[in-house]
């Protein structure tokens, strides 16, 4: 058996524990595995390589992933969903592991319709795959926006100020809401319960009467203010799934929080630090388990499938399960978003 493996999509906490794990899960089924370099791209351009045990010893522990990422997308043309079946065949990989989010393992889904033996493995910082209760790197996100929460606390403090700090997470709210949480933000604004300038603007007059001359605001960058009734956007352009780059709430909501508090106002975009650095002790357990139970599924030839997590098990799923349904934060977690000004 040749497994071709790659990853997709934005990098990510976890992504080498992954293919560490797959690495040394074939190796005791005696299966060989290839690195296809920067995710579809290399699949494309036939950018593959073996990786041996020796290769990918102590990765687990390393952020990123080691076959780099691209958003290619595999089968926005024919020409190049040619190209991807010419090099299975060229290199006879008998099937493919994709690690990535819902566009990777969309494009995953419809290479699997023409035929092709895959497998998937979810990975967002988002946390927005339904198929999943969590995917690899969401935690160590958490921790940083957490640390990065608690560290704009003593800024403000001394200050009087008021930080908003944006925070991943496109269309759902999961990282800033947990985020929120752990760093304890006074303000946790999440696309599915958007707050209006008006009532942000009240509960910083409210602490300012009860003597908290300071604020902390986590705002996810999809967050529409109703005023507004916009996504604000960092870019115009889109990428080859169609998305554009979200960016720059915060800084309106800076501009119009300071008009209508007289407050001083910081704002703060948390970027790429959160996707960055080595994965914590949570996202390496799962992401080992998750190469192993990918590696299974090659081997018992259950193609059209993604190893998930549920509950505390590792499950297969099919991929038309994990993807095109977003994940969003539910109602009933709405409650917590006033634990630290109600």
């Amino acid at each position: 058996m040749r497994i071709g493996l790659l990853t997709g999509g934005g990098d990510c906490p976890g992504l080498n524990a992954v293919i560490q794990a797959a690495v040394a899960r074939a190796a005791q089924y005696g299966f060989e595995v290839f690195g296809i370099k920067n995710g579809y791209e290399g699949l494309i351009k036939g950018e593959i390589e073996p990786l041996k045990k020796d290769d990918v010893e102590g990765i687990y522990e390393i952020g990123g992933t080691m076959l780099g990422t691209s958003r290619k997308n595999p089968v926005k043309s024919e020409e190049d969903v040619r190209k991807v079946m010419e090099n299975i065949k060229k290199f006879q990989l008998d099937a493919l592991i994709t690690i990535g989010g819902d566009d990777t393992l969309g494009a995953a889904e419809k290479l699997y319709e023409r035929g092709v033996p895959i497998v998937g493995v979810p990975k967002t910082i988002d946390n927005d795959l339904s198929a999943t209760d969590y995917s690899i790197g969401f935690w160590t996100a958490v921790d940083i926006i957490a640390d990065a929460l608690s560290r704009l606390h003593t800024t403000a403090r001394s200050h009087r100020r008021v930080i908003i700090a944006e925070i991943f997470g496109r269309y759902a709210g999961w990282l800033a809401l947990m985020g929120g949480l752990a760093g304890g933000a006074h303000i946790i604004l999440i696309p599915e319960r958007p707050l209006t300038l008006d009532q942000i603007c009240e509960i910083i007059k409210k602490r300012e009467e009860e003597g908290k001359h300071y604020t902390i605001i986590a705002v996810a960058e999809g967050v529409k203010i109703p005023e507004i009734g916009e996504l604000v956007a960092a870019a115009a352009e889109r990428d080859e799934y169609g998305h554009v780059r979200l960016g720059g709430v915060a800084k309106l909501l800076e501009r119009e929080i300071k008009k209508r508090t007289g407050k001083d106002v910081r704002s703060v975009i948390l970027g790429h630090i959160q996707r960055g650095g080595p994965p914590n002790a949570y996202d390496r357990v799962l992401g080992i388990r998750l190469g192993y139970a990918a590696v299974d599924l090659v081997k018992e030839k259950k193609f059209g499938y993604a190893a998930v997590l549920r509950g505390t098990e590792i499950v297969p799923v099919k991929l038309s399960e994990v993807v095109g349904q977003m994940r969003k934060v539910p109602e009933e977690f709405f409650d917590y978003l006033g634990v630290f000004t109600d």
